[in-house]
């Protein structure tokens, strides 16, 4: 049955406005990104007068924006490979196993996730000095401290979304593996990791960025020496001025490895999401 018309053209009119809404901020960054600053800081023009360049060389000279980049990039990808590590295991023995406490377990990891983060903050913070004036171990203000912080609510939802992608891995692959003298382990790493790569995929993803973006602990439990990108973009706004096409600039930048990350594992992504929802 053919849909009616008036359904058609509606539909059209709302995707053209969605796709408006989605695209006018973006638009909105690139132009000013390649104004000069006196046009950036007077009213907003649409069609930029004049265009240039030189916001995207200035960003790594006002700030260091290099070592922010390199801070971000060796804690998103720690938090990503130890939340993945631990919750392949995690969720294998939630899936696999019965035992007591699996029901408490699965409950408690998913009742994590309706606590705000900032709840954890200040927790969070008095371990990390406590700890740093008993043993000497530097948390506070360090990348391995800063992992550590990710992991506390990245690490819950991988475990949970990944007990449900197990599940529905059939179980027959597991006793095929045993006959062919698998252990546990062998059977694991076999057998379910290479049925479940999208389901990891899409868990590896969410670690990452979630842990690229995050600002509020990284704006407490970092310094100089270990700010993240989200923090350190704060440098282009000073006493005297706010460097708005730099900042835009630097948010472009650092937001294309997240976009080129997402558009090579798309198809692992979508798979990932909905393929435990159904068994």
């Amino acid at each position: 049955m053919a849909a009616p018309r008036s359904f058609l053209w509606s539909r059209r009119i709302f995707l053209t406005l969605l796709t408006v809404f989605v695209l006018l901020p973006v638009y909105v960054m690139v132009s000013s990104s390649l104004k000069p600053l006196e046009d950036v800081s007077e009213k907003f023009a649409w069609i930029p007068s004049g265009l240039t360049v030189r916001p995207y060389f200035d960003i790594w000279e006002t700030v260091p924006l290099a070592d922010y980049f390199m801070n971000s990039l060796i804690v998103a990808g720690a938090a990503t490979v130890c939340s993945v590590t631990i919750a392949v295991f995690a969720a294998y023995a939630v899936s696999r196993y019965s035992f007591r406490g699996r029901r408490v377990f699965t409950v408690t990891v998913l009742s994590t996730q309706m606590f705000p983060g900032i709840l954890f903050l200040l927790p969070l913070f008095l371990i990390y000095v406590n700890i740093g004036n008993a043993t000497g171990i530097a948390l506070f203000g360090s990348r391995a401290g800063l992992v550590l912080t990710y992991l506390t609510f990245s690490l819950p939802f991988s475990i949970w979304m990944l007990i449900g992608y197990f599940d529905s891995v059939p179980r027959d692959l597991d006793e095929a593996a045993k006959v062919d003298g698998c252990g546990p382990l062998g059977a694991l790493f076999r057998v379910i990791v290479p049925a479940a790569v999208p389901g990891i995929v899409a868990v590896a993803v969410y670690a990452f960025m979630t842990a690229w973006g995050e600002v509020l602990f990284a704006s407490v439990m970092t310094d100089d020496t270990t700010r993240t990108l989200a923090v350190g973009l704060q440098g282009y706004s000073t006493q005297n001025d706010v460097y708005w096409n730099q900042i835009m600039a630097a948010s472009l930048v650092v937001s294309l490895p997240v976009v080129a990350g997402f558009l090579l594992l798309q198809r692992y992504l979508v798979t990932g999401l909905t393929a435990g929802a159904v068994k």
